[in-house]
C-alpha cells in the first residue's frame, strides 16, 4: 500500500525491540529505517566494545533502552543476569515484536525471555563463523532458531545454514542489507590521469577478514609494479603483522594507511581506487563489497560462497582462490596489464547493485516482513 505521493505506509504502528551486539554502520541504517518507517522503536544494545565503528550518533525518534547490559565487553558469565533484565524491559516495553541478532548472543536472550514473535536475524558471522566453535554453539544455534518465529539474513548461504540447524524454510526471507545508492555514487573514471594503479581494502584487520592476505599478495605485486599502490582502511588486531609483512617485503612505501573513516567520507575512498579487493574467509553479503559496486568499482574477492552470490568473474569482477596470495597478485597484476577493461566492469558493477542491493527497496522487505509476524 502507499499514499499518494508513492512512499509505501503499514496498516498499524507497532513497538519493536531492535536487540543488537553493539552499535555499528548496520544497526544505524536497521534503526533510521525502522523509525522512519513511523514505528516505534527500542535501541537495546548487548555490549559496549573497545572500539565503536559507528561516529553517527543513534537516529532521532529511537528510544534508547537502559539495562543491565550495553556498558562494557559481553561476558557469558553475565548471560543469567541479562536475561533476568531482559524480561523486565519487555514486560515494561510490552512490545509487538522482538528484532534480535547475532544468533547465539542477542536472539538466545530474546528467546530465554520468553516473548514471541521474535525476528531472529544472521550477522554472517554467527552461522559461518561461531556456530563452528564448538557443540556449545552449535546446541545454542540450534535451540534459538527452533524457537525463533521467522529468520532473516542477507545471503542465501546462511539461510541454508539455518535451515541445517532447524529453521523451517518457509519462515525465513533473505535480503541484501545494501546501500544507499544516492551516497554511493559511480567513480568518473574519465578524471583517472595518473600512471598509478591503486588497490582498496577497508576491512577489518582481524583473521576472518584476510587483510593480511592482501598484504602478502601487494608485496608480490609491489616488486613488479612500482606504481601499484595500497589503500588501506581501518585497524585491528592483526596491525602489527600486517605492517611487519609489508616492510619486511619493501612495500610499506607503496601502501598508505588511512585510519578509520566514517560513512560520509567513504565514497571518496572508493572513487581514489582502481580495484576493490576482498580476502574475507567468511562472510554473508559484504556491505563494504556492495558499497564498491554501488562505486562502479570493480572487484577483486575472494571465492566464498557468499562472494560468488554476487560477483560473475569476468563480468562484474574477478573471484581468487581463499587464501591464496598467490592467486590474489596474480589477479591484480592481470587487473593492471588489462586496465582498460576496468571502466566497463566497473559500470556492470553498479548495475548490479542498482538491480538488487538497493537499501531503500530492500528495507521495504523488513517492514513486509514485521507485517507477517
Amino acid at each position: 500500500m502507499g499514499d499518494p505521493a508513492g512512499r509505501p505506509y503499514y496498516v498499524g504502528i507497532m513497538k519493536i525491540i531492535y536487540f543488537s551486539f553493539d552499535y555499528t554502520p548496520h544497526d544505524h541504517r536497521f534503526l533510521t529505517a525502522i523509525s522512519e518507517s513511523g514505528h516505534q522503536v527500542y535501541y537495546v544494545r548487548l555490549q559496549r566494545g573497545a572500539r565503536q565503528v559507528e561516529s553517527r550518533p543513534v537516529p532521532p525518534n529511537v528510544d534508547i533502552v537502559q539495562w543491565a547490559g550495553g556498558q562494557k565487553p559481553f561476558e557469558w558469565r553475565d548471560l543469567p543476569g541479562y536475561v533476568l533484565d531482559f524480561r523486565r524491559i519487555v514486560r515494561k516495553i510490552r512490545p509487538d515484536l522482538i528484532h534480535a541478532g547475532p544468533i547465539q548472543t542477542c536472539a538466545f536472550i530474546a528467546i530465554l525471555s520468553g516473548f514471541r514473535p521474535i525476528l531472529t536475524m544472521s550477522w554472517g558471522f554467527d552461522l559461518m563463523r561461531d556456530v563452528e566453535r564448538g557443540w556449545a554453539w552449535q546446541q545454542i544455534t540450534r535451540y534459538v532458531l527452533r524457537h525463533t518465529q521467522y529468520f532473516t539474513s542477507d545471503a542465501e548461504v546462511t539461510r541454508q545454514k539455518a535451515l541445517d540447524y532447524g529453521m523451517k524454510p518457509e519462515k525465513t526471507v533473505v535480503f541484501p542489507w545494501g546501500v544507499d545508492l544516492s551516497h554511493f555514487t559511480p567513480k568518473d573514471w574519465s578524471l583517472v590521469t595518473d600512471n598509478c594503479f591503486t588497490v582498496f581494502c577497508n576491512r577489518a584487520w582481524e583473521p576472518i577478514y584476510g587483510v593480511d592476505v592482501v598484504a602478502r599478495a601487494f608485496a608480490r605485486v609491489a616488486q613488479q609494479k612500482p606504481n601499484a599502490r595500497l589503500l588501506l582502511l581501518g585497524s585491528g588486531s592483526q596491525g602489527h603483522l600486517i605492517r611487519d609483512i609489508l616492510a619486511k617485503d619493501g612495500a610499506l612505501e607503496q601502501v598508505t594507511f588511512a585510519g578509520q573513516v566514517n560513512n560520509a567520507d567513504l565514497p571518496r575512498f572508493y572513487h581514489m581506487a582502481d580495484l576493490y579487493i576482498s580476502a574475507s574467509h567468511v562472510d554473508g553479503s559484504s556491505v563494504s563489497l556492495l558499497e564498491a559496486m554501488a562505486c562502479g568499482l570493480p572487484c577483486l574477492v575472494s571465492d566464498i560462497p557468499a562472494n560468488k552470490e554476487w560477483i560473475q568473474d569476468g563480468y562484474n569482477g574477478w573471484l581468487f582462490r581463499d587464501g591464496d596470495e598467490r592467486d590474489l597478485a596474480a589477479r591484480i597484476l592481470q587487473a593492471i596489464e588489462n586496465r582498460k577493461l576496468l571502466s566497463q566492469i566497473g559500470q556492470n558493477a553498479r548495475i548490479i547493485a542498482e538491480e538488487r542491493a538497493d537499501w531503500v527497496k530492500n528495507a521495504q522487505i523488513l517492514m513486509q516482513t514485521y507485517q507477517k509476524l
